[in-house]
């Protein structure tokens, strides 16, 4: 399963480009909403998750997607469902992203420790021990964007690693990304 967490205050578009980009790209993506299915966004769209952290059923997801803004990507790191979710994801090698602040969350557990990965500047402090610079970064099963204006790139790159390249270009040119 493909699990995108959504707090209150997360940044609407690093959720809904990648999540639009990776339906059309035929993947199945469970939104879920933490503490409730109504979240609203920044800057105050509210979208309805297709699940909340309560329905969320344990085991080894294929991929976890975190959004940033503020305040939700703290709403994210409150969360002992997102933490749990990162943990199975970690066990299982699966693909675990981050957007924007989000990435403080992963760099705060030590997950980008030896990596290179991006962040919204200002943040890079809490990637201690990542080679940090680029907008859209792949480091084996970890990817990262640098914000809002990297979202598409950051979807793309979801879809490349979870059905390939070459479906990933093909998307990219359908939606004139390329």
């Amino acid at each position: 399963m493909i699990y995108m967490f959504l707090a209150n205050g997360f940044e609407e578009i690093e959720a809904l480009m990648p999540l639009d980009l990776m339906r059309r790209a035929g993947l199945e993506v469970t939104t879920v909403g933490i503490g409730g299915k109504d979240i609203t966004g920044s800057h105050g769209i509210t979208v309805k998750a297709d699940i909340t952290d309560l329905d969320l059923v344990s085991g080894a997801p294929e991929c976890v997607i975190l959004p940033g803004g503020m305040p939700g990507t703290k709403n994210l790191d409150a969360s002992p469902v997102v933490h749990k979710a990162l943990d199975d994801a970690l066990e299982n090698n699966s693909l675990i992203c981050a957007i924007c602040a989000a990435p403080m969350i992963l760099g705060k557990r030590g997950i980008l420790r030896g990596k290179n990965a991006t962040c919204f500047p200002g943040f890079e402090e809490y990637l201690e021990g990542a080679t940090v610079g680029g907008r859209a970064v792949r480091d084996g099963q970890v990817i990262t964007g640098i914000g809002m204006g990297a979202a598409l790139e950051f979807g793309i790159e979801i879809v490349a690693a979870l059905k390939g390249r070459e479906e990933a270009e093909k998307l990219a040119a359908a939606v004139l990304a390329k």
